[in-house]
């Protein structure tokens, strides 16, 4: 098998075809995992100083976890620098200075991914909606990986009349309501998509106005991302139910997305008519709860930090070590926030000795 070729042909027809055995998953992880321990240099030192080999790693649960905030300390690459390639960057919220980046020297597997998954997920059978965009454009924001995944919602499922509601000046909010109102008057059933922020704005600008929508069966709601210091925090029992309250969209279908700059993938619920959800997703990406400060896998039924293998991620690193508790459910996980106390030490910890091993 060459090594030196990047799998992403591979990666496309995984994530076309329908489903997949864990035989099938390991197969093209182990691949993938071979060819990043070879062209990752970072990788294979941290990779090494785990004592994980091309070898020795025999399932996907074996690759070791790049905790995220390797992304900013250092450029994590297969392929060289090109000309052309797209750059998503962190938030960087907590330091402007200090912004993960994911090098994608083309879309295609990214795109893909993100078409299949959400064209199952959250439009669930309906082929194109009309649809709202409470986020700003990828001209305004070219490096964040939200920009584009919801530039490319409008684009493929989007209806005739989608647009974004956001601009420098923030929520078009009288442009809003206008649309609201029409989707209302039509019976026609609207999607409103964007940062959880964004929703609190919506809320508090209704409940100042004293207005309220009842928008069509068939409407949704995708929120994402959390809040970011952008707005005041809503628990997720009174952020649901004021969305149902205010826009008349069932918490079935207000659905939240769980992705993040340093995955290709994205992970859905089932709607929130209880909360915490349950996330999963699609049949390229897999995930386990783990120690952070050994990256073992926790005992199971107990809570842990959550490490995703995603295949998508065919030019950085296929699993990371988030900053995420998790707790196992059926079929998925529940996000239960960030890490705290020794749990966040770990994380830290294992930040530490990616960078040792890089340097060694």
């Amino acid at each position: 098998m060459n090594y030196a070729e990047p799998p992403d042909a591979d990666i496309l027809e995984f994530i076309a075809q329908d489903g997949c055995t864990d035989e099938q998953f390991d197969q093209l992880a182990l691949r993938l995992f071979a060819y990043q321990y070879n062209a990752n240099a970072p990788f294979r030192s941290f990779c090494q100083r785990r004592g994980a080999t091309v070898r020795n790693v025999k399932s996907w649960r074996d690759i070791p976890a790049v905790p995220i905030d390797a992304f900013k300390a250092m450029e994590l690459r297969c392929e060289p620098p090109l000309p052309a390639e797209r750059v998503f960057m962190t938030s960087g919220t907590t330091r402007a200075d200090m912004r993960g980046r994911h090098f994608h020297p083309r879309l295609d597997v990214y795109d893909l991914s993100m078409t299949r998954n959400f064209a199952q997920r959250f439009m669930q059978g309906v082929e194109r909606m009309p649809m709202g965009i409470l986020f700003p454009d990828e001209i305004a924001m070219p490096n964040s990986s939200l920009a584009h995944y919801l530039a490319l919602a409008k684009s493929t499922f989007g209806s005739a009349g989608s647009r974004y509601f956001m601009s420098p000046e923030g929520i078009d909010l009288e442009g809003l309501w206008l649309r609201l109102e029409q989707a209302e008057r039509l019976g026609e059933p609207y999607a409103l998509l964007g940062a959880s922020y964004s929703f609190v704005h919506v809320i508090d600008a209704l409940r100042q106005s004293g207005r309220s929508f009842h928008l069509p069966p068939g409407s949704r709601i995708l929120d994402t991302g959390g809040y970011k210091g952008q707005s005041r925090e809503l628990p997720l029992e009174a952020f649901y139910a004021a969305l149902t309250e205010l826009l008349g969209v069932p918490r079935e279908l207000c659905i939240n997305m769980y992705g993040m700059t340093e995955l290709s993938t994205q992970f859905y619920d089932d709607g929130n008519a209880v909360v915490p959800s349950v996330k999963s997703g699609p049949h390229w990406i897999r995930s386990r709860l783990v120690d952070p400060a050994t990256g073992n896998t926790v005992p199971d039924g107990e809570r842990g930090i959550l490490a995703h293998c995603d295949l998508g991620n065919f030019n950085s690193v296929s699993t990371i070590l988030t900053e995420d508790v998790g707790e196992p459910a059926e079929n998925g996980f529940l996000l239960l926030g960030r890490a705290e106390g020794a749990q966040a030490k770990g994380c830290s910890l294992a930040v530490e000795e990616f960078i040792r091993s890089a340097a060694s």
